[in-house]
């Protein structure tokens, strides 16, 4: 008996819009790996990772110097951006680029490919400025884990919202965040980590709440808290 679903491929598509966030990420790691196995650029290129890290990286002191200045200049405004596209190994760019398809395709699925990208880096940059102002230390920040936890402050979101509007309890989907939490605490006491779960915890709450203008029916709820808050008057 024919089959119609024969032709079909056994995984479901990915949004274009996670392809490019992934795809981003990829090049950029692939780039440098053949560099450091002396592919391409000659014995400069295992230089490449630490120059992209010095020149693109997020630095808690550069922005302190633009906010203590009120002088920002577009070449250090643009860190907050490629910080994420750089990553200490091809482990740590790995990582990342499992959890954009994973959890972009989901969210992806339900925002339209703009909101996803504005909560994406969105996310990451308030992550980002918010480490440095409320941490004071000379530290690198750089890779992609604040814009997954933006993701995961959306798929929060949907959990939420559609938990709510079942009549069950929202608490329920905080959970990956309270699990991705307590795996930071542990590495941090065993093994003294970075404080950079600052700034992917800033980017999670980042996410949920840009996720309220930017998912599906925001102008519905929007509207709605608009006209409860006039009736209170």
């Amino acid at each position: 008996m024919h089959n119609p679903n024969a032709n079909e491929s056994p995984l479901n598509p990915l949004p274009p819009v996670v392809w490019l966030l992934a795809f981003a990420m990829v090049a950029v790691e692939l780039v440098l790996q053949a560099g450091e196995a002396g592919f391409v650029g000659g014995p400069e290129a295992i230089g490449w990772r630490l120059d992209l890290a010095r020149n693109y990286g997020f630095y808690d002191t550069v922005f302190d110097w633009m906010r203590q200045t009120g002088n920002y200049p577009p070449e250090h405004l643009l860190r907050f951006v490629t910080f994420q596209f750089i990553h200490g190994n091809f482990t740590h760019a790995a990582f990342v680029v499992v959890f954009i398809l994973a959890l972009g395709k989901f969210v992806a699925e339900l925002f339209n490919p703009l909101a996803v990208l504005v909560i994406f880096f969105g996310s990451a940059m308030v992550g980002a400025a918010l480490y440095s102002v409320i941490l004071d230390e000379n530290s690198l920040l750089m890779g992609g884990y604040p814009g997954v936890y933006g993701l995961i402050g959306a798929f929060t979101w949907i959990l939420f919202t559609d938990m709510r509007n079942t009549g069950q309890n929202g608490l329920a989907a905080f959970r990956l965040i309270a699990f991705f939490m307590a795996i930071q605490l542990v590495y941090k006491i065993l093994f003294g980590t970075s404080n950079q779960w600052l700034a992917e915890l800033m980017a999670f709450f980042t996410g949920f709440a840009l996720s309220y203008v930017l998912g599906p029916d925001a102008r519905r709820r929007i509207g709605g808290y608009i006209e409860k808050m006039r009736a209170r008057e």
